[in-house]
């Protein structure tokens, strides 16, 4: 959706930036095919980076994981990734909750992202 709105924007400010020119209709059609292409061409890049960003999901073993790593996962902050840290080993992730350190919710959110290897 939002890439819709910046391709129109995109597209309006070029045809007012044109409109405000003194050039003839060829070269107004010219540079407003060009302009479109890059327009075009930028949006599937932006759409791609993140498609990207969002199926990258890197797992994160608990009791190996640095306080950084923890940190990065969305909802722990760097309070809870030290909390993490001093109560390990964990035997399973969902250590997380029945020891207090996330709640349910908190562990919703990770629970994809996190791991433990023996």
């Amino acid at each position: 959706m939002n890439s819709k709105l910046f391709f129109l924007f995109a597209l309006a400010l070029l045809l007012a930036t044109i409109a405000c020119t003194n050039s003839s209709p060829d070269q107004i059609r010219q540079k407003t095919a060009e302009e479109t292409a890059a327009i075009k061409r930028d949006t599937k890049a932006v759409a791609q980076g993140v498609k990207e960003g969002l199926s990258s999901k890197r797992s994160v073993d608990l009791n190996k994981a640095s306080k950084d790593d923890l940190a990065a996962l969305p909802g722990i902050n760097s309070l809870k990734a030290d909390r993490v840290i001093a109560e390990r080993p964990y035997a399973n992730t969902h250590q997380l909750v029945t020891r207090r350190i996330l709640s349910e919710d908190e562990y919703a959110q990770i629970q994809d992202r996190v791991v433990i290897t023996r």
